[in-house]
């Protein structure tokens, strides 16, 4: 009888001793990361990996092509690297901020999917948003984490006030995406002052001398639209008119007739594609003089979207994209382009190349860190990357990054060509 007891004991004793283990280290009880909830995330790659990684972008509307080919070029870095950051081993999972009612990014769901990766300890980064708007939600929540904040790369936002105030951001920005004070969000991208000085300068070199200025009264829109007009101004371009323009209006005629009288000679749109802007498009062109010029910027991105929609009306019109054009990608990012596109059986859109870039960036980070979700964060800013995909990236203490070209592309065929780069000055992305 004591035998038996003394073995029961020993067993007990054993099975306590593998509990505190596991109470006291999810890591090392945990054979792989914890899934985010399959209601709006993809099955996990390589679930056997202990870090989780979550791309955060709308693969539902006009863009779905675009985005989720992004997607793919992330898991493809990740694959690239041995699904290894360092002396860490990485999971993936691509989530949707969209829903197929709306067709593009929703508050609710990039609220939801934000607080899903606070929430999973597993969690710690985040490559998104694609849109600036749900960039604004996002940010607070992950910068707020327990044991974060949480590292948070974008490929795609371009708003401002996300990373520095000034000209065309609101009251508290940046300061209060970032409450407890500490950085996790940086992007691959230049920002729209940047973008909107670039837009003037192109506005200029076209011959247009008074511009007419739509915005979609939104975060990103309604600030690319701000800093466009004050670097054309700047560059002593009269501004005709600043509208706002509705996405659920049936008709955009009378508004082409106000940007017809105003005398106008270029139209810039700040928003979005998918906010019925091949609509819009068809009803300014169709309702302003021949040869008035159209300047839309990376909200009208994909440009096959852009040609779907608007039909003819899309021709000549002008598409800027903060970042180089793949034909301009050297070293890495010529290798990257060829691999890739032999691996998905296309080109890269060039968002694709910057999710690459953001993916590469989060790997350095992870690889430079102690593992922890604080510690990752911090190691983005640290970044000094030399020969990437896009070559030499830095952040600076913004989150920006200290390369900044923008893509003009022209619609010519029904199909973009890339018609200029253009590096603007400080100075006037400063006036921007």
């Amino acid at each position: 009888m004591k035998k038996r007891i003394y073995a029961g004991t020993g067993v007990s004793a054993v099975i306590a001793t593998v509990a505190l283990v596991v109470a006291v280290s999810g890591a090392i009880a945990r054979s792989g990361a914890t899934p985010l909830p399959a209601s709006s995330c993809s099955a996990i790659q390589n679930p056997s990996g202990n870090l989780l990684i979550a791309s955060d972008l709308p693969l539902q509307g006009s863009g779905r092509t675009q985005t989720t080919q992004m997607t793919r070029a992330i898991k493809f870095i990740f694959a690239s690297h041995g699904w290894k950051a360092g002396k860490y081993t990485l999971a993936y999972q691509s989530c949707d901020d969209s829903t197929a009612q709306a067709g593009k990014w929703d508050s609710g769901k990039a609220s939801a999917n934000a607080n899903a990766y606070a929430q999973n300890s597993s969690v710690v980064g985040v490559l998104g948003t694609f849109n600036s708007g749900a960039a604004e939600i996002e940010i607070p929540i992950l910068n707020r984490a327990a044991n974060g904040p949480i590292a948070m790369i974008s490929p795609a936002n371009t708003y401002v006030g996300l990373t520095h105030g000034g000209p065309g951001t609101a009251a508290g920005e940046p300061g209060k995406y970032y409450p407890t004070g500490k950085r996790n969000y940086a992007r691959v991208v230049a920002a729209d002052d940047f973008q909107g000085a670039a837009d003037a300068i192109l506005a200029k070199a076209l011959g247009v001398k008074k511009i007419y200025i739509l915005n979609d009264k939104e975060a990103y829109g309604l600030g690319v639209a701000t800093n466009f007009k004050n670097a054309a101004v700047k560059l002593g371009l009269k501004v005709a008119g600043f509208t706002a323009w509705d996405g659920k209006a049936s008709s955009y005629e009378a508004l082409a007739v106000k940007i017809k009288s105003s005398g106008a000679q270029g139209v810039f749109v700040g928003g979005l594609i998918c906010e019925n802007g091949g609509k819009l498009i068809k009803d300014i062109v169709g309702g302003t003089p021949k040869g008035t010029k159209l300047i839309l910027p990376d909200g009208f991105t994909p440009i096959s979207a852009v040609v779907q929609q608007a039909g003819a009306s899309a021709e000549n019109g002008y598409v800027s994209v903060a970042g180089l054009p793949n034909n301009a990608l050297t070293g890495a990012g010529a290798k990257f382009l060829k691999a890739f596109s032999k691996a998905d059986k296309r080109e890269p859109d060039p968002y694709s190349v910057y999710a690459a870039q953001a993916a590469e960036a989060m790997v350095a980070a992870i690889a430079a860190s102690n593992g922890s979700r604080s510690d990752i964060a911090k190691k983005v800013f640290d970044l000094n990357m030399k020969n990437t995909i896009l070559g030499t990236l830095k952040f600076n203490k913004n989150g920006d990054v200290t390369a900044n070209p923008v893509t003009i592309y022209k619609i010519k065929n029904g199909r973009s060509v890339t018609f200029r780069v253009i590096k603007p000055p400080v100075t006037l992305v400063k006036a921007a």
